[in-house]
């Protein structure tokens, strides 16, 4: 018992026990939250998260399937649509609407946390219902990692081999350093593989971002930046005003519905499970 401790020793051991009970107590208790963007308009695919998937909008399918990932402490979509909140709204689900316009996904998500009361906030695609819980929980794992404290968001990225992926300018690149912090994200081909000789590996970035809170009020709080613009890729503004970003590999190709054809393969694979 530690009251019969010496006094010298029962003070150390009483300190080391309340450090380690903080710890255990931050690492137990981080509210770790997901977030939904569902905007409505879809260029390539108008109203494509209100289409049928096996009876149910493609929205709620992806809504439905974070919750079964038993990875977060609550699942929210914010949304600029009437039909899609009231459709989540419908089926019990937790359902924000933005007030303002947004120029991409992270400026919505931060305008719906920034008043909630949590440490971690996932970014989960509303056009991707087929949830890859293994990378999900990759990224969420990197917040309780030997360099935790370094990390200001996380986010997925994906070997690819087929020259054709490599040169699509709709294929965002990511290039790391030593250990996997982004160092720059392009739609150019990054590296450039000047000389043949030597093996070269490329990565395409996917869209899915763990985000601690402060850092994303500060993105949201801070004008798009100069390379932001020209890329038209938002994490470089995170880059940019100095936030570090951890990459994460998968080899998961999660299926995202951007054209009636993707539809079809969700319905087909939906099927098939």
């Amino acid at each position: 018992m530690l009251k019969f401790c010496q006094p010298g020793i029962y003070k150390l051991l009483l300190s080391v026990y309340k450090y380690v009970s903080l710890i255990h107590s931050f690492i137990s208790f981080m509210k770790i939250i997901a977030m939904i963007p569902a905007r409505y308009s879809a260029s390539r695919f108008p109203g494509k998260l209100m289409k049928d998937l096996g009876g149910k909008p493609v929205i709620v399918r992806t809504y439905e399937a974070a919750l079964q990932a038993n990875l977060f402490d609550e699942v929210y979509v914010v949304t600029d649509s009437d039909v899609i909140f009231n459709t989540i709204e419908a089926v019990g689900g937790k359902v924000l609407m933005s007030k303002k316009e947004h120029e991409c996904g992270s400026d919505r998500i931060a305008e719906a946390v920034e008043n909630l009361d949590v440490d971690i906030v996932v970014n989960v695609q509303g056009d991707e219902p087929f949830i890859d819980t293994v990378s999900l929980s990759k990224l969420i794992d990197v917040f309780k990692g030997d360099d935790k404290k370094e990390i200001d968001l996380a986010s997925l990225k994906v070997k690819i081999t087929n020259a054709k992926d490599i040169k699509n300018p709709n294929n965002v690149k990511v290039i790391t350093d030593a250990n996997d912090f982004a160092i720059y994200f392009s739609r150019s081909v990054i590296p450039y593989h000047r000389d043949q000789e030597v093996n070269a590996t490329y990565y395409k970035h996917k869209g899915v971002y763990a985000f601690r809170k402060n850092a994303l009020i500060d993105f949201y709080h801070t004008p798009m930046t100069p390379i932001e613009a020209a890329e038209k890729i938002e994490c470089i503004r995170y880059l940019e005003v100095g936030k570090k970003i951890k990459m994460i590999e998968t080899s998961v190709e999660s299926i995202g519905i951007d054209t009636p054809e993707d539809l079809e393969k969700a319905i087909k694979q939906l099927t098939n499970e």
